[in-house]
């Protein structure tokens, strides 16, 4: 009956949103759901359910319904104002592991437009040997993404700074450079709002999804330009790209002097912009 009425409300995957939000109601995961499907259900826990699915049916994300979603095989608390997590955004990562093991030491990443930490978070739990930052010009962001780390048992340093800037202050602080950069950055043109779904575009915030007017490529540049600065010789950046970003990043890491090199997400598209400097 959930998935129907999901079906119904023009939802895409209507059975796994159905699946998450009956299981959240009734304070159980997936597994446990079929393992008691013959169990009797409460009118309060069909009055939560109900209440779950009704917000779904008005296209508000899954992930801000139940307060969580996956990245990397765990769960990361999102809610309104914090960009939800992508599967796609999981290649970074990958990428980041094997990078990170030919330093030989302690390395240093950071992640600039951290969000909910998901990236942070991860690579300093799946690093033997890294130091984390994360950064974002959102306060809200960065106290979500602090919430993750300390529930995920993370060592990250976490700070509210606006781009680059951000990354500058801890190169200095350091007084050594990093070894890596990751981002997912905003890369959307503003223009472009009307073709999003209503989940991303009426729910999930601006800041993170649209790169200032007529210029998708702005953090891209920002972190080509200033990276030679903050990144040792042999260091390296790994930034998310939109589907149309591909061959422009290329062009503008060798005009600015970077061997830059793409990878492919699972749906083909070439997702994952990796530079390091010639």
């Amino acid at each position: 009956m959930a998935r129907e009425f999901l079906e119904r409300k023009g939802v895409e995957e209507a059975r796994l949103d159905a699946e998450l939000l009956v299981s959240h109601a009734l304070g159980l995961d997936r597994l446990q759901l079929f393992l008691e499907l013959e169990r009797p259900i409460t009118s309060a826990e069909l009055d939560r359910a109900r209440d779950l699915l009704v917000r779904r049916g008005r296209k508000e994300p899954t992930a801000y319904v139940i307060g969580k979603r996956e990245f990397y095989g765990r769960d990361f608390f999102v809610k309104p104002g914090v960009l939800i997590p992508r599967p796609e955004t999981e290649l970074i990562v990958d990428r980041a592991r094997e990078l990170i093991q030919g330093v030989g030491r302690e390395a240093a990443v950071a992640d600039l437009g951290t969000g909910s930490g998901c990236l942070a978070v991860t690579l300093a739990l799946e690093l033997e040997a890294a130091r984390l930052w994360g950064t974002d010009i959102s306060a809200e962001a960065v106290e979500v993404a602090r919430e993750n780390a300390e529930r995920l048992e993370a060592e990250v340093g976490f700070r509210v700074a606006d781009g680059v800037s951000g990354l500058a202050a801890i190169v200095g602080e350091r007084g050594s450079p990093l070894d890596l950069i990751v981002s997912n950055p905003p890369y959307i043109e503003p223009g472009e709002a009307d073709s999003l779904a209503p989940e991303v575009r009426e729910y999930e915030p601006e800041v993170a999804l649209f790169a200032p007017a007529g210029d998708p490529d702005h953090w891209l540049r920002s972190l080509l330009d200033s990276g030679g600065e903050l990144l040792t010789p042999e260091g390296a950046l790994l930034v998310e790209l939109g589907h149309m970003q591909a061959a422009r990043a290329l062009s503008l890491a060798e005009e600015r002097g970077w061997r830059g090199r793409l990878h492919k997400d699972l749906a083909g598209i070439e997702r994952v912009f990796e530079a390091q400097r010639v």
